[in-house]
This record gives structure tokens, C-alpha cells and sequence, in this order.
């Protein structure tokens, strides 16, 4: 059972891990804000990718790494490490997902959710 998902996001949580997401040479790192949206899984979603599989591995891991380290928080759940094409991280208000390139353009979650408020963030 998900925990009561709160009604501001944490946005500390939400800055950090674009920030590593920045620092790891993630792609095209985009912040999608499902708060408006009836019925959404979650609050926010985070996505990026990445060209290699190690990479994916390496951005995913120190954002879990880091969260819990620099501020205590630790993901929900958490999966995709063992092939490392599309890496979920659930922190119950935030999903982030860390995809492959290939994975990203063939699974296209922002046109999934084109109703939410979106917020690019630059290579």
C-alpha cells in the first residue's frame, strides 16, 4: 500500500536529484508536475536517459546514494537495475525514472502524461 502522498512536494528532494541527474551528464532531464492531474499515480515525475547502460546504473545509483546520505530519504521501491534500461526510483511523491536512450524514445512517458506541467531542464 502507497503511503498518503502529502500536498506540497519536497522540494528538496525535487532539487537534489535534478542536481545529480545535472552532475551525472543525464540527457534531456525533464520535470513533469502531476498535482493537477485526476488520478495520477504520483505527484511528480523526473525523467532522463542516458547512452550507456552503465551510465543509467551510475546516475540511478547515486541518486539514491546521495538522497539518503545529504538529507535521510530513502526510495519507497525501487527497480530496473538488472538490465538498466529503465531504472524507477519511487519516493512516493516523486518517481524519478532514469532510462537508455533507446528505452526512453520507445516508452515516451511525456506523451503519456502531455496534460501535466512540464519544466525542461538544459544539457
Amino acid at each position: 500500500m502507497r503511503k498518503k502522498r502529502s500536498d506540497s512536494p519536497s522540494n528538496e528532494v525535487l532539487k537534489c536529484i535534478i542536481e545529480i541527474m545535472q552532475d551525472k551528464k543525464a540527457s534531456e532531464i525533464v520535470h513533469l508536475n502531476l498535482m493537477k492531474i485526476q488520478g495520477a499515480v504520483t505527484d511528480h515525475f523526473v525523467i532522463s536517459h542516458a547512452n550507456s547502460k552503465t551510465q543509467v546504473d551510475a546516475i540511478a545509483s547515486h541518486i539514491m546514494e546521495d538522497l539518503h546520505k545529504n538529507i535521510g530519504v530513502k526510495p519507497y521501491h525501487f527497480e530496473g537495475f538488472e538490465n538498466s534500461e529503465w531504472i524507477l526510483i519511487d519516493y512516493v511523491d516523486i518517481v524519478v525514472h532514469v532510462f537508455l536512450n533507446s528505452a526512453r524514445t520507445f516508452y515516451q512517458l511525456e506523451e503519456l502524461w502531455a496534460d501535466a506541467e512540464i519544466v525542461r531542464y538544459d544539457d
